[in-house]
């Protein structure tokens, strides 16, 4: 459906699909005691022992997003025990963006360091969007199928069913996402709990299912049929992120009643998908001031029996539109530290309007900062090769391994060129920050070179004293000079 649909239209693969009651998952294998190549090629990308991948994914406490639809995608881990990853969010709207635009957004996204990404597409063509996304990822496809659905029924969230949504997911399961986000926390009995809040519900999809509670006061069909989707995920390989759709959306809200009644309702979720061998992790906020955000990691790790925590942010201030990268990177470095496993990248558009490509990149790069400061603080294996590299670069004035080794080589280099451009500065011991006399780097090597430096210095007078301790024993070892022989008159 849509203008760009014939254009866009491409071969179709005949799905592949688990036999009926059968379970292909890698949480299935993994509790079986069983190796899969992707639990393989994910140890080797992480440099840890097969064994610690089989293991934690067998307890839940990790997932590997690999829809058995989905072969372009590389196999990547999300867990506390490993690197935290970083997701980017794309997607069409109703009002602006074309097919071509999202499938160069995921390209810039992978180019700068996402782990996953998500389309979020609410316009025109979703399907055909989405299948370009993913014959064209080399990571793990998202996405939150009720948009589709509810652009199937012409954006009327009461007239949406669960037969819609069901077949909705059969049909993004045969595309290949990899992982969905399923507002089935949102309980009819919690959407009270959000009446006094500052910004009310600020999940897209948390709102939608709340209206629909409402509008048939019944309980949500996502919930009522929860069970049935678990089967069907279990025959593709289709990993949980189970939605927060009560999550704050103002610090004012943060830790309120609706956020922790719908959390623990995701806890029961979990355990109730783990029971099909589905792989789960649990979505978090949102906008939390700073001496919360512990608070929630540890509260979702003990409800959740360690299911991998993925979290929007946190924002820790509202007063930055426009710097919302920075306000909720402050958030995510927090949180990942104290446990999260994935962080979905805010842009500096948020709350603002759709991110263009530029936006895309400023938002990966500023997570990768976030997700690698928290990888160095938790003293991952590996996680400050690249910070050590670097700085040693820097202090040997090796300009072009600094600007490589960085996240953005080519900007590094542009603003070094801004004032330096000619190339003998490639190879200069300054930058014109301080110029040639006052840079401290080259000075501490001017004094290593004029007096061997302090930690020459200190091997010398070590091994001197060695030598002096290795003579005193050699003399007997006594502090007491010998007694001097006394001469006698019959002696001369």
């Amino acid at each position: 459906r849509g203008a760009a649909s014939q254009e866009w239209a491409g071969e179709r693969r005949p799905p592949l699909r688990a036999k009926e009651g059968a379970r292909v998952t890698q949480m299935h294998y993994a509790r079986r005691g069983e190796i899969t190549p992707e639990m393989r090629y994910v140890a080797l990308r992480e440099g840890v022992d097969v064994e610690l991948v089989r293991s934690e994914v067998a307890a839940g406490r990790a997932i590997i997003p690999a829809n058995v639809n989905h072969p372009e995608s590389e196999p990547m881990i999300i867990g506390k025990a490993f690197a935290v990853k970083v997701n980017a969010n794309i997607g069409n709207s109703a009002v602006t963006s074309s097919i071509a635009e999202e499938v160069s957004k995921l390209q810039w996204a992978t180019r700068w360091g996402a782990d996953t990404v998500m389309d979020l597409s609410t316009g025109d063509d979703i399907h055909t969007t989405r299948e370009w996304i993913l014959r064209n990822s080399p990571v793990p496809i998202g996405t939150v199928p009720i948009y589709q659905a509810l652009e199937k029924v012409g954006g009327d969230h009461q007239a949406l069913t669960w037969e819609i949504f069901r077949d909705t997911v059969i049909e993004q399961c045969e595309q290949g996402v990899d992982y969905m986000t399923v507002h089935a926390g949102v309980l009819l009995r919690h959407v009270p709990l959000s009446a006094d809040r500052v910004t009310g519900i600020v999940s897209r999809g948390g709102s939608i299912m709340a209206g629909w509670c409402l509008g048939h006061h019944k309980e949500n069909f996502l919930y009522e049929n929860y069970d049935e989707l678990c089967e069907i995920f279990a025959r593709y390989d289709v990993a949980f992120s189970l939605g927060d759709g009560l999550r704050p959306g103002s610090v004012a809200d943060a830790n309120d009643a609706a956020q922790f009644a719908e959390l623990d309702t995701l806890a029961e979720l979990t355990e109730r998908a783990w029971a099909y061998d589905v792989q789960v992790m649990v979505e978090g906020p949102g906008h939390i001031p700073l001496h919360l955000v512990r608070e929630n990691v540890e509260r979702q790790q003990e409800l959740c029996k360690g299911a991998p925590f993925y979290t929007l942010g946190p924002l820790v201030t509202d007063i930055a539109p426009a710097y919302d990268h920075i306000t909720s990177a402050i958030g995510a470095t927090e949180i990942a530290r104290y446990g999260t496993a994935m962080l979905c990248y805010v842009t500096p558009k948020e709350h603002l309007g759709l991110p263009n490509r530029d936006d895309v990149k400023t938002g990966v790069i500023t997570y990768k900062i976030a997700a690698h400061a928290a990888d160095v603080a938790k003293g991952h294996p590996g996680a400050r090769d690249r910070d050590d590299a670097l700085s040693k670069a820097r202090f040997e004035f090796r300009w072009r391994d600094q600007f490589g080794l960085g996240l953005d080589p080519q900007l590094a280099e542009e603003y070094h060129d801004e004032t330096l451009p000619a190339e003998p500065a490639k190879t200069a011991h300054f930058c014109s920050m301080c110029g040639p006399k006052f840079c401290s780097m080259r000075i501490s090597q001017d004094i290593r070179s004029e007096f061997g430096g302090a930690s020459e210095q200190a091997r010398i007078a070590e091994a001197g004293m060695a030598a002096k301790s290795a003579e005193f024993r050699a003399a007997g070892g006594s502090v007491y000079l010998p007694e001097p022989t006394i001469r006698t008159a019959s002696d001369a």
